[in-house]
């Protein structure tokens, strides 16, 4: 997951308050709910040691927050103002309340996480319907209009049939090579991650043939015509494989890279004190988390720089920090990996399909040199 969006609360040392709202029920008592809500997550925050202000400024964003909101927000909070509310495609769970001296986003990578976009093209003879799709959009993205005859092949076998469906296959042809240059000019408009072609076999697969080679291993064909809409559990099941895949492809990545070399060195690390001098020498290639695992409640500490972080106060200390406090490890670390833009992966995808531990402690790093 690219964290960039997280740099503004990075900017500013001193406690954070961090909330996680479920407003996946929508029914006549949501507003009520959303009251007691607010309520609630503001008089955790009070209990957890968080200033009036601050509990005050969470409680009126969470009451303000739209009905319309498919699933939730993530609030973080300081100093009595809401510096970020962050859109969530899953549901969190009850109670995700916590003040600290980091913004606690370890949740977002599971609850706001891989969130791909997915370019859908409803296919037949004469051309195409695009939509755009992800866990918080759907929108129309277009239409393509092919030639519109002939499309149909004859049954006869004479000389003017046969010169006829010739001209057919060139219909065909013409058609997949239009769909597939819209589709990828209406990809690099949007940046969408996945393209779901939707048609008959054969239609589908003169477009894939025709697409880019960057785009083809992105496209997966599906068995819908043009007038029938991917149901949105079938979107949500291709999205959330091609997350996976995503995922088990960094894994073993991370796998080749504990193999030491010739001179025993290794191109990943895991367990905190490593993670900590990876952080500190700027040499995070890519953070990988399982949230909630054993290593990410672990206390370090942090000054205000985010490349200073060590196991105990006094490493900071030798290392020349005045001042210094505890964070958890996880919130730690995610912001050494977002001001060295080093992207952060979940791994409870690979947990949930392989039951895989990897890494020990649940926190490991592929590194920019060895």
């Amino acid at each position: 997951m690219e964290l960039a969006f997280l740099n503004p609360l990075y900017e500013h040392p001193g406690s954070w308050a961090s909330a996680y709202v479920d407003l996946s029920q929508h029914d006549e008592d949501m507003d009520h709910r959303r009251r007691l809500t607010a309520e609630a997550v503001s008089r955790e925050l009070r209990d957890q040691g968080a200033d009036e202000a601050t509990c005050r400024a969470v409680h009126d964003a969470v009451e303000g927050l739209s009905p319309s909101e498919p699933y939730g927000r993530a609030v973080f909070a300081r100093d009595g103002e809401v510096a970020l509310l962050v859109p969530l495609t899953k549901a969190p769970p009850q109670g995700l309340v916590h003040w600290g001296t980091l913004p606690h986003v370890t949740p977002l990578l599971d609850l706001a996480g891989e969130d791909p976009v997915s370019l859908v093209a409803y296919i037949d003879r004469t051309g195409a319907d695009l939509e755009l799709r992800s866990a918080l959009l759907q929108e129309e993205a277009g239409q393509v209009t092919g030639r519109q005859w002939p499309v149909h092949r004859a049954k006869s076998s004479d000389w003017s049939e046969r010169h006829f469906q010739l001209k057919v296959e060139n219909t065909w042809e013409h058609n997949a090579r239009e769909i597939a240059d819209a589709l990828a000019d209406c990809q690099e408009e949007t940046g969408a991650d996945l393209l779901l072609l939707c048609g008959d076999d054969r239609e589908c697969r003169a477009v894939h043939e025709r697409l880019p080679g960057h785009l083809r291993d992105r496209a997966v064909e599906t068995e819908h015509g043009r007038g029938s809409r991917l149901l949105p559990q079938e979107v949500d099941d291709i999205r959330a494989r091609h997350v996976r895949e995503r995922v088990l492809a960094e894994v073993e990545r991370y796998r080749a890279a504990r193999v030491p070399d010739e001179e025993r060195r290794t191109a990943a690390c895991e367990g905190v004190p490593q993670l900590i001098e990876a952080a500190r020498e700027h040499r995070l290639a890519g953070l990988l988390i399982r949230p909630d695992a054993p290593d990410t409640h672990r206390q370090v500490w942090i000054s205000e720089d985010p490349d200073q972080l060590a196991a105990r106060r006094t490493e900071l200390t030798n290392l020349g920090e005045r001042q210094s406090w505890p964070a958890r490890a996880d919130d730690a670390l995610v912001r050494a990996a977002v001001v060295t833009d080093a992207p952060v992966f979940s791994l409870t995808p690979v947990l949930e399909e392989t039951g895989d531990e990897v890494p020990a402690g649940g926190m490991g790093a592929l590194l920019r040199w060895k």
